[in-house]
Formats: C-alpha cells, structure tokens, sequence
C-alpha cells in the first residue's frame, strides 16, 4: 500500500543520492572539473584567504651575510554569501491515491517527478555557472506581436518560470515561457503583456541578484568581485579579448602562453559555443589537421587541443571562448544537495488550502576562482574561417576555376 510515508522513504533513501550524483557530476562538464568544498564556510558566508603573487622570503647572499627576510604570502580576504538553491516537485494527492494499491504506476509518478527535476536543475546549473550571480538571462527589446524580442535565448527554455522587471519595476512575475523563437530572438509566455520596454531584463523567477557568481562576474567590468575592490586589486582582472577575429591555434595558444607567463596559470579546460567549435573544427579541416576527441568525466565529449579539452556550452555566447585553469575554482557548499524537511522529517508537505503535496530539494553553495587574472576569454570570433589553401588560378582558356592545393 503506498502512501505519503513510503513516498517520503522513497525520496530520502532511494532518489537523493541518485539526484545528487547526477547534479554533481552529469549537470555540466565544467562543474565537473571543479572541486567541492565545505572548508572556508563561516555560517552564512564563504571567507577565504586568497593569496597573492609569491612568498617574499626567498633571496641569495653572502656566505656570512644577513638572510632574507621572513617576508610570507601577500593574502587578500574574499567575502560571499552563501547562495540558496533550490528545486520543487509537486504531486496531487489525487495523483497518490488512484496509485495507492499499484507500487508500479506509484514509482513511475515519482521518476517522471525526478526526470524533470534533474533535467530543470541540470539546465540552471549550468547556465550559473556562465552567468554573472544576478541571474540575468537576457536583455529585452521590445514587445511585437505577442513576442517578446531579446538580445539572446540561449539562456531561455519553454516552461522555464520568469520574471521581467524594467528599469526598478517589474513588468511581469512568474510567467511561463511558452515557445522560444531560436531563429528571431524571441519568445512567448502564458501571461497576457501589453508593453515590454527596450532594456527590461529577464530573470529566473524569485532569482534576481541571488544566484552563484559564474564566470560571467570574473570578466564583468563590476566595481567589486567577492567583497574586493578590483581598483585596489589590478590582480583581479582576468585576459580578455574582444578584437573582431577568425579563430587558430595561434589565437589559442596567445592567451594560454600569456597566462602562462604573466600569472603562472596553467590552462586544463577550453569552453566555447557550438558556433567557435564549428569555426575552429573548419580551421582544423582547412589545415588538413585531425581532430582528437577525448572523454570527460560524466560521459562528455571534447576536442583535444594539445590534451587540453575543448567543450562546447549552450550558455557561452556564439563568439566567446573561456580557457580556464579549473584548479582555481572551488564550489563552497554548507552541504551536499538535501530535501527540506518538515516536521516529523516530512519531505512531502501539503500546500495550504490545495490538494497538492510539494518536496523541496536545497543546497547552499557559492562558486569562487581563487585566482580570477589566471583565466581569459576571446570574444568576436567570427563563425567561419576561411580556407588557406582554396585558391583562385587562371586557367588557359582564360576562364576561371578553383584548386585546392593542400597536401
């Protein structure tokens, strides 16, 4: 006989674990790479010790001379608050009692409940992860025939519940997506609009300014990052370039050998869009080079680039590569993802006045790159490349014809 407490069971002892490790290793390949730690939490806050440049203790002399001084490591405080992240399932207490005497048809409700779950988790994970922590997913443009027309989609997703606020106020809360247009730039919602204005911002509901600081906070132009005053800390700010260019090896190794040199950051992972990837495998395919793949940990794919892997991201924009040195990266967390529990221990708990039952998934964690001027990015990649080797050669009859003359 199934009832709410075998149902509570069944998801403490039997999808928690399995919701976790799917979270933690198959959500994103770059949060794959990254380390996990419950070390430098202090209550609600990350405080962690970040250092700077090297030890001053080291120097040469004479044979009876005076030493070097004890000059240690030069340490900057980064300070951050915990961020609350948060997934729900819903049941109907009609749903449980026509399953109720059927264990079958009962675990099939609560996988279909966890597939959507992880599948909406996995998409917003990975999409914090590039953002900037105020859980912008587009700028608007406008509103034209029922459309609402943005900068980019790449961040949006039907289903997906939003909020769309305007220069201090909201215009819309807790829409629902409807029907993204890839092709246009646009998308619908399920609520009725009568005006969006050009620079309004969408936002992941109830998320405005509290999601993880991605990477998209380390390449900001903000005036603070973790607490620090990047004014104060040239050391802060990452490579970046942004000069409208064709993407090669020599592009690639440019900003790895800088880093290399400049901040003694050694580069373990290349993020890039669909688009870049398109653009340097024609770049490889032009210069009659292989392409390796390699496989990562959670089952992705990459293209090795000299054993660097190379992977594409929906959430990176369609002219931008990330070269990350993923060492420097640690997700703090004050616990591994756990159900919100209730009284007695209950996970699932009835919403007043429906005859609904909702559980709540949570983990409170902050994402922190230890050394943000060791990490670079290439934006205005241009999405095609053209062949070296395709050239144009007269021929006797005076009319014109094509010859690849690579080997």
């Amino acid at each position: 006989m199934v009832n709410l407490e075998n149902a509570d069971n069944a998801l403490k002892t039997v999808y928690l674990g399995v919701i976790a490790n799917q979270l933690n290793v198959s959500a994103n390949p770059l949060l794959t790479k990254i380390k996990r730690s419950s070390k430098d939490v202090w209550g609600k806050e990350i405080r962690k010790l970040a250092p700077i440049g090297l030890n001053g203790g080291v120097g040469a002399g004479t044979e009876a001379g005076q030493l070097p001084g004890a000059n240690g490591n030069n340490y900057v405080q980064f300070v951050a608050d915990l961020k609350n992240l948060y997934g729900r399932i819903e049941i109907t207490d009609k749903a449980i009692r026509s399953s109720a005497s059927n264990i079958g048809a009962f675990v099939n409700l609560l996988q279909d409940e966890m597939e959507g779950l992880v599948k909406a988790s996995t998409f917003n994970l990975g999409r914090m992860l590039y953002g900037d922590g105020t859980g912008k997913l587009a700028t608007c443009t406008g509103l034209s025939d029922g459309y609402v027309t943005c900068d980019k989609v790449n961040n949006l997703i039907e289903g997906m519940t939003i909020d769309i606020y305007g220069t201090s106020l909201p215009v819309i809360n807790k829409a629902r997506i409807t029907y993204v247009d890839r092709v246009n730039n646009r998308f619908t919602v399920d609520k009725t609009l009568n005006s969006v204005p050009s620079g309004s911002i969408v936002y992941v509901q109830n998320s405005r300014g509290c999601e993880i600081t991605g990477l998209g906070a380390i390449f900001s132009d903000s005036e603070y990052l973790y607490g620090v005053k990047r004014a104060d800390h040239k050391w802060l700010s990452p490579y970046s370039s942004s000069t409208e260019t064709e993407i090669s090896d020599v592009l690639i190794q440019s900003a790895i050998d800088f880093l290399d040199e400049n901040a003694d950051s050694k580069i373990n992972f290349i993020s890039c869009s669909a688009n870049v990837r398109r653009a340097y495998q024609s770049y490889l395919a032009a210069y009659r080079s292989n392409v390796d793949v390699m496989t990562l940990e959670g089952g992705f794919k990459a293209i090795s680039y000299n054993g660097i892997p190379l992977v594409t991201d929906r959430f990176v924009d369609s002219d931008t590569m990330y070269l990350l040195n993923t060492n420097d990266f640690v997700l703090h967390e004050l616990c591994d993802w756990k159900w919100l529990e209730g009284e007695c221990g209950h996970i699932l708990k009835q919403n007043i006045g429906y005859p609904v039952y909702t559980a709540t998934l949570v983990k409170y964690a902050e994402l922190i790159c230890d050394k943000p001027n060791g990490q670079a990015k290439i934006s205005g990649i241009k999405g095609t490349v053209t062949n070296p080797f395709h050239i144009t050669v007269e021929c006797t009859n005076s009319s014109s014809s094509t010859e690849d003359t690579g080997a």
